[in-house]
């Protein structure tokens, strides 16, 4: 694998994590780069890339509706509102990754955002959002970063603010997959203009 762009199943050009797998492909062209807002949505995000921290990406992808099922389709408020029996039921489903650690930031989370105003996390996450005419757009892998400056500013923030499981190769792919950052790789179908 050169890294650059390879033809899909349609002959378009990708990039090459995409092509392992159809979850992979699809995933690739109608979410990752793509901008996400909302506070409960990008809650879903951060969580779902904290559970994915030392895993591969497929693991979370194949089971984000079991995530969602079992994290109450994430609503901040009612993960908030989760009591030890809540926990304990996570701790014993199949459908999830089953990791102590990222259950409880995922819960203590949902507890410190809730007490945020409405938009407050979209507001401060999109703030870290670099200019993209300050980043040259990659041409193969090897030019995309895994952490940035952005990202372990971002970091920072969500830390001092309280959130757990937030380091800044979580906060950078978090920013890849919200759109915040345009890493689809130059010749790549879904790259937006």
């Amino acid at each position: 694998m050169t890294g650059t762009a390879l033809a899909g199943p349609d002959g378009g050009l990708r990039c090459p994590w995409a092509l392992s797998t159809e979850d992979y492909v699809a995933y690739h062209d109608e979410e990752w780069g793509r901008p996400v807002h909302g506070d409960d949505a990008l809650y879903e995000r951060l969580s779902l890339e904290a559970f994915q921290s030392g895993l591969s990406w497929i693991t979370i992808l194949r089971r984000r509706e079991g995530f969602r099922a079992a994290f109450a389709d994430f609503k901040v408020a009612s993960v908030a509102a989760f009591t030890d029996a809540d926990r304990e039921r996570l701790l014993a489903d199949p459908g999830i990754i089953r990791n102590r650690a990222k259950i409880d930031a995922t819960l203590a989370n949902a507890r410190v955002l809730a007490d945020w105003s409405p938009g407050e996390l979209d507001a401060l996450i999109w703030s870290y959002a670099p200019d993209p005419a300050s980043r040259p757009v990659p041409r193969s892998v090897a030019d995309v970063p895994a952490v940035t400056d952005e990202s372990t500013a971002l970091s920072k923030a969500l830390k001092k603010r309280g959130l757990r499981f937030v380091g800044p190769t979580t906060a950078y792919a978090l920013m890849q997959a919200c759109g915040l950052v345009d890493d689809h790789l130059v010749d790549c179908v879904a790259r937006r203009p």
